[in-house]
């Protein structure tokens, strides 16, 4: 089992859910972040005055799927977060030792569906 790990502009959500729902993937928690890479944040002017923005929002998106659909997984994230520009964002794949459903005491790949 992997969890994948998507950090990825908010705008491009929406895309990235459908993306997975394809898939197969039914599972996802998403969490708004904050963070910069090589862009390094931007200046804005607010009321005359200009100010650096360090870190920029971004949604961090989550799922945990078998071994077998991870890499169509990372391939439908990648394709649907992409835009070309800096700051599209980053996949992560970490191996899953172990996951239980509380609610039943579900096991590994029978916790994930």
């Amino acid at each position: 089992m992997k969890l994948i790990t998507a950090v990825i502009n908010p705008y491009r959500l929406d895309s990235v859910r459908d993306a997975l729902e394809e898939v197969g993937v039914s599972g996802v928690t998403v969490t708004e972040v904050k963070g910069h890479g090589r862009q390094r944040g931007h200046t804005e002017i607010y009321r005359g005055a200009e100010y650096e923005v360090d870190f920029l929002p971004k949604l961090k998106v989550e799922c945990a799927v078998p071994d077998e659909v991870a890499d169509r997984t990372v391939e439908a994230i990648s394709a649907a977060a992409r835009t070309g520009k800096i700051g599209d964002g980053k996949i992560f794949v970490s191996t899953i030792e172990k996951v239980i459903r509380i609610r039943t005491g579900e096991i590994d790949e029978e916790a994930l569906s």
